[in-house]
């Protein structure tokens, strides 16, 4: 590569980062400054470290019109791992199913799960609704997380995984008397790790910023998530504390960045192992 292309390269990738960056910048250094100056457009690019302690105050203080951000953060947290287990458990086990076992009309059974690719939430919201007020579940943990589990994503994703395994190795699998459940836990679950950590991180922050089916199933302040919460004190009665909102939102965005952060490597693994 040419000297000349290294350096425009760079330039779009650093104008990239700068893009990026400068937003949270922004929310940063508003948390630290007063409401009203931000309110009247008077906002710094520099933040006022006399007044870091807001993060404490907004993390234990309760929102207005809902529950204390950090038990929102709580909910959101507990909802983001319920959906990203559930999905990797999920479709874990139905890429199995279709990969390897012989059963009639098994090809019918992935074309449909293929064909919900084309159903997003948004879609199928209201016979969603209709179902889990039919088995009493709203207003509760378990409506506001099993609807977002299933994914036919996920599954075509674990599915590619396993066909790109020899055949070899699941006949000497068989030979070895390893029996199904042997064979998942001992041999496929070790080479679906990466693709499991990568699902994983990308449905964590999926989960993590839920919003729309959180707000129509559950209106109890205690399973109001973090994004709901923020919401809720931008649109209140009173004078919105944009400084509040502003540190609220900081604080939202540290669980998922901590997630892709600690979780990188496997992360890359899981999307750049050849033949996936």
């Amino acid at each position: 590569m040419k000297p000349h292309t290294d350096w425009l390269a760079h330039s779009i990738l650093c104008t990239g980062v700068a893009l990026f960056v400068l937003p949270l910048w922004l929310l940063l250094a508003g948390a630290t400054q007063d409401g009203g100056a931000i309110a009247r457009g008077e906002l710094s690019f520099v933040p006022d470290l006399r007044n870091l302690g807001i993060f404490w105050s907004v993390l234990t203080d309760r929102a207005p019109g809902g529950a204390p951000v950090w038990r929102m953060m709580l909910v959101s947290a507990a909802l983001a791992l319920a959906i990203a287990f559930g999905k990797i458990v999920i479709s874990l086990l139905s890429a199995y199913a279709v990969s390897f076992f012989r059963f009639p009309f098994r090809m019918l059974c992935f074309w449909t799960i293929f064909i919900t690719l084309m159903l997003p939430v948004e879609v199928r919201i209201v016979p969603t609704y209709a179902v889990m007020a039919n088995f009493g579940l709203i207003n509760s943990f378990t409506g506001l997380a099993m609807p977002l589990i299933a994914s036919a994503t996920a599954t075509l994703l674990f599915r590619q995984v396993f066909l790109v395994i020899p055949d070899e190795l699941v006949e000497a699998a068989r030979m070895d008397g390893a029996g199904p459940l042997r064979f998942l836990r001992d041999i496929l679950l070790p080479l679906s790790a990466a693709n499991m950590a990568a699902l994983f991180v990308i449905v964590f922050v999926y989960g993590w910023n839920q919003y729309l089916w959180p707000l129509l199933v559950a209106t109890d302040p205690k399973l109001d998530t973090i994004v709901i919460g923020i919401v809720k004190m931008i649109g209140g009665d009173t004078v919105t504390d944009w400084n509040r909102v502003m540190a609220a939102a900081v604080l939202a965005l540290l669980p998922p960045v901590l997630v892709v952060v600690l979780m990188q490597k496997w992360f890359v693994k899981g999307l750049t192992e050849g033949d996936k």
